[in-house]
């Protein structure tokens, strides 16, 4: 499907005032969809934990057959389900009680799915204030992958090589970011930087790092297992990739000394993919990207009616206001990095740009 950005004919809006915000969330509220919604997510973790349950018994009861690595695929599927919710806790959209909310999330995170809650929360959070700003939001930093052209310049060798071709290596290379993603666990609990609740942290990541790598081999031949993790490695890297990868990459990036306030901040660096029930199960609500942006605390059930208040708000103020398929936005963000990748500017003619850098 084509790209819909929504927008009447030219309007300054960079310097919109922050009213213009207030203006739309008090909409927002009247509206009722900024309540919680605990039952919905307790349903759903249940569900969730029963799925990865029946995993794990199709692993003890069916014996050592290479069709396990079905259920390490479930269970791929599952604990990034899991991670979603942990990542809605962080951002208090699930309990009115912000110590719940942690309580929950460092729970999930470290328990269930193996990531460190601290960590997330503090890259999460410095994302969130600078979506797309160089130098700023922590997403444009990857030991691997380049997001600017500056990125790319600088790098030689294999990581060079990777850089050239990096739109058409993305996916493959998502295989490995749940290792990425263990190894930047393991290495915030055991670093110098502070962080809250360190030995229950590692205390939690233990169990869940040794014991998850531990149970395919006592259940299963030595290679089986192997395989096991494998799968369960890979799904669980793409599908958390594939899901957060396409609300930002390729939209404009913000110069970090930019002056552009809250509303458009969000907006112009932020990209939705339609909604339909699939859709929207499968992305975790991260589809909704503008409105989760907006709106970090609102439950995932109250994210498709606010994209309507949203989007209407967004025409009516001629502030553009992109949404894709899921298959277009992965075929922009190969496009972006690719051409990133290979030292070009501007990787997109967005007429947004000039309105975001500063003058």
């Amino acid at each position: 499907m084509p790209t819909t950005t929504l927008a009447p004919p030219a309007a300054p809006h960079s310097q919109r005032p922050t009213s213009d915000f207030s203006t739309l969330l008090n909409e927002v509220r009247d509206a009722g969809l900024m309540g919680r919604r605990r039952s919905y997510y307790l349903v759903k973790m249940a569900v969730t934990l029963v799925v990865v349950g029946l995993a794990w018994a199709c692993v003890v009861v069916f014996g050592h057959g290479w069709y396990q690595l079905g259920a390490a695929a479930v269970l791929g599927i599952a604990v990034t389900q899991l991670a979603f919710i942990g990542h809605e806790a962080a951002h208090r959209q699930i309990f009115a009680s912000g110590r719940a909310n942690d309580w929950l999330g460092m729970v999930i995170s470290n328990l269930a799915v193996g990531l460190s809650f601290s960590w997330w929360l503090n890259k999460h959070n410095r994302h969130h204030g600078n979506p797309n700003t160089i130098g700023k939001d922590p997403d444009l930093l990857d030991p691997v992958i380049a997001f600017t052209a500056d990125q790319a310049a600088e790098r030689s060798g294999v990581i060079g090589w990777i850089n050239r071709r990096q739109g058409y290596l993305f996916f493959p290379l998502l295989t490995l970011e749940g290792i990425n993603l263990y190894r930047d666990a393991i290495k915030t609990v055991l670093g110098r930087r502070p962080v809250k609740r360190r030995g229950l942290e590692i205390a939690m990541l233990s169990v869940r790092l040794l014991g998850g790598t531990a149970v395919p081999f006592l259940l299963l031949p030595p290679g089986m297992a192997a395989a096991f993790l494998g799968v369960f490695l890979a799904v669980f890297g793409v599908y958390m990739g594939s899901s957060f990868a396409p609300n930002h990459k390729g939209m404009p990036l913000i110069e970090e000394q930019s002056s552009i306030n809250f509303l458009n901040r969000q907006i112009l660096t932020s990209r939705n993919i339609r909604s339909n029930p699939v859709i929207d199960w499968m992305m975790g609500g991260l589809n909704f990207q503008i409105e989760h942006h907006l709106f970090p605390s609102m439950p995932r059930p109250h994210l498709k009616a606010a994209q309507r208040l949203v989007r209407d708000y967004c025409v009516n103020r001629g502030i553009p206001y992109t949404e894709v398929g899921l298959f277009r936005s992965y075929g922009i963000v190969v496009q972006y990095l690719n051409r990133v990748g290979l030292g070009q500017r501007d990787p997109f003619d967005c007429p947004l740009a000039a309105s975001i850098r500063p003058r």
